[in-house]
């Protein structure tokens, strides 16, 4: 998590160093449309806003959303304080990352490396993620049908992040969803498991069984 903050923090205001098709802005939106391609878009304080069908290098912000949008491809999204949404059938081939704000995966969006935040809900709507989950104090809602690899983890809130809070996160797999890898919570969390689930091995934290759609 101190890699994304240092990384956009420091690098997004040197707009003057873009490269030929990049995306740079400051306090304002950045944009790609429909169908189109362009190269790393970035802005701070606004949101990164990329359209259906489009493809791009890295997304990311500083004080605001990234939405990438149905069909939509990139290597990379990231923010610092603001959330990300992956519309249906999305592909991101790296990581999705952000710091305070969730991460929703709309129908059938895969992300290929690690899905992660610190602060924020993590929801997955019969999604794909190859890379693992992590988070420090969001809940987590991998939904129906969804694919997880790599495991999740709920980190400990001992960090420079740590903001704190004493909340109890809840982390729910839901109807027919896949975890692979080891669920590790290494503070206090609420896991529910629909009995049609399939999960890792468990540690730190019981697992309570639920059927229908939901808790």
């Amino acid at each position: 998590m101190r890699r994304i903050l240092l990384t956009l923090a420091l690098a997004l205001p040197l707009a003057g160093l873009a490269q030929d098709n990049d995306i740079d802005k400051v306090n304002g939106t950045a944009r790609v449309e429909a169908g189109q391609q362009a190269g790393d878009v970035s802005t701070v304080n606004g949101a990164v806003r990329i359209a259906e069908r489009a493809v791009v290098k890295e997304a990311s912000t500083v004080n605001g959303e990234v939405e990438l949008g149905e069909k939509a491809q990139a290597s990379k999204l990231g923010t610092v304080n603001g959330s990300v949404d992956m519309g249906a059938g999305s592909r991101v081939s790296g990581e999705v990352e952000t710091v305070n704000g969730g991460i929703r995966l709309g129908k059938g969006a895969d992300v290929a490396g690690k899905l992660s935040n610190v602060n924020g809900t993590i929801a997955l709507d019969a999604a794909h993620v190859g890379g693992g989950i992590a988070t420090v104090n969001g809940d987590i809602d991998i939904g129906a049908g969804s694919r997880v690899e790599g495991g999740i983890l709920v980190d400990k809130s001992n960090s420079w992040f740590h903001f704190g809070t004493s909340r109890v996160p809840r982390v729910v797999i839901g109807p027919h969803a896949v975890v692979q890898g080891t669920l590790e919570f290494r503070h206090e969390v609420v896991l529910q498991v629909s009995d049609s689930a399939q999960i890792g091995p468990v540690k730190g934290a019981t697992p309570v069984k639920f059927s229908g759609a939901q808790p």
